[in-house]
């Protein structure tokens, strides 16, 4: 008997909070399932049968777990596969402490740290984190080699203490930023 008085008592509080607070207990509850991707979907399902739209990922957005924003959910970064924590708090903080990426090259040059790989980038990319920067999905993947292979570049010439002519004005140094 105590543990069916126990158990009520939980049935009770959880369908409270379901029925008065459904987008804040659904984020919870799809931020308690993060690596089970069966999980995911089937919470998402019963989102849109209560209503509740569940916000693509986005770089500018998201944070690690799923939040919820204006009554929606917005997807958490870490449900996205192969991406690592590290490299999402790293992003989250270069977000706060700079401001929102402006386009798709400064998001890459803002986050290039150790953890920031082709993989990583990809994942982003075919997850729709990255649509916020107003290019489809294909370009930016086609592009993902030119960029790495020029952030690559600007970190060896740092390291070796070059100066290069776009380095002398910030306004050429946006110029140069790959189409």
């Amino acid at each position: 008997k105590s543990h069916s008085a126990a158990y009520a008592l939980v049935t009770f509080q959880t369908a409270y909070l379901r029925c008065h607070y459904p987008a804040e207990f659904m984020a919870s509850m799809l931020t308690s399932v993060l690596t089970n991707t069966d999980k995911v979907v089937a919470y998402i399902d019963e989102c849109a049968n209560l209503g509740i739209d569940v916000l693509p990922p986005s770089v500018n957005e998201s944070g690690e777990k799923f939040t919820v924003v204006d009554g929606n959910i917005r997807f958490g970064l870490l449900a996205i596969k192969n991406l690592g924590g590290g490299f999402i708090k790293f992003l989250i903080q270069e977000r706060e402490e700079n401001g929102p990426f402006s386009s798709y090259y400064s998001f890459c040059k803002r986050v290039c740290c150790k953890e920031f790989n082709r993989r990583s980038l990809e994942n982003l990319i075919k997850s729709g984190a990255c649509d916020c920067f107003g290019l489809n999905r294909k370009q930016m993947l086609l592009m993902i080699d030119d960029i790495l292979s020029s952030l690559e570049n600007d970190k060896k010439s740092k390291i070796e203490g070059q100066i290069g002519f776009f380095d002398l004005n910030a306004t050429l140094a946006q110029a140069s930023e790959p189409t």
